[in-house]
């Protein structure tokens, strides 16, 4: 309520004692919070799992390189022989309790990929999709590992380095493979049966590590694949 003032009757006061209400203004929150959900998938190969990590020896080789700085002069120095046995070892991820495992974010970005299939936004998936760890890499802990059930052969490969020459590549591949992968995801974007057939597109049409169907740079070589034999919400 608002009167006018005995000296000067131009003016309004505001003489609100308390009796009035007062307005507030109110805030609707539609922001949920996260509804992250969790299952375990057990898959299996139905063509071999190739596994090739990038050497932490040819890390530490360019380190060396970046180090040193540019030299004088382009002589190449001589090429040391390759330890073959030594280069399948070294293309292995190993848990620091002996058992082998492939790089856990491998899922997690083949399920982004494999929305590009059903037309689902890959910036959206990104943000809804994590695959939970069994362990980490003994050599570099702050690698992600899902457990590979079976084990590996050191197989031999022709391939070609980035001036083409041909290069011979011994990694481990393992045939008849299968793990297990836990997965979080956010139930407002995805349902469980949403997940299931992302992750079985996955499977057939993304794959998994060396020569996989979505590999970058080819077709690939058909590896990588597998099928959901069973899961589980937990």
């Amino acid at each position: 309520m608002v009167r006018k003032s005995e000296e000067n009757a131009a003016e309004p006061v505001d003489v609100n004692d308390g009796t009035e209400p007062e307005i507030r203004i109110s805030k609707q929150i539609t922001i949920p919070p996260p509804n992250f959900q969790h299952a375990s998938f057990h898959i299996r190969g139905t063509a071999p799992l190739v596994v090739h990590r990038f050497s932490v020896k040819t890390k530490q080789q360019i380190r060396d390189k970046m180090g040193a700085g540019k030299t004088q002069g382009s002589k190449r120095p001589a090429r040391e022989p390759v330890d073959f046995d030594q280069q399948y070892e070294d293309a292995r991820y190993r848990h620091k309790d002996g058992w082998d495992g492939f790089n856990a974010s491998a899922i997690r970005n083949a399920c982004i990929s494999a929305c590009r299939t059903v037309g689902f936004k890959m910036t959206i998936a990104k943000l809804s999709i994590f695959v939970e760890a069994d362990g980490y890499d003994a050599i570099e802990p702050q690698i992600p590992l899902v457990r590979i059930i079976g084990d590996p052969i050191a197989q031999e490969d022709m391939g070609r380095v980035e001036t083409g020459q041909p290069y011979i590549m011994v990694r481990p591949a393992y045939h008849n493979w299968a793990a297990n992968v836990r997965i979080k995801w956010d139930a407002d974007q995805f349902t469980l049966e949403d997940l299931t057939n992302l992750l079985s597109r996955v499977g057939q049409q993304v794959g998994l590590c060396e020569g996989r169907p979505d590999s970058p740079k080819s077709a690939g070589m058909g590896w990588g694949t597998f099928e959901i034999a069973g899961q589980q919400a937990i």
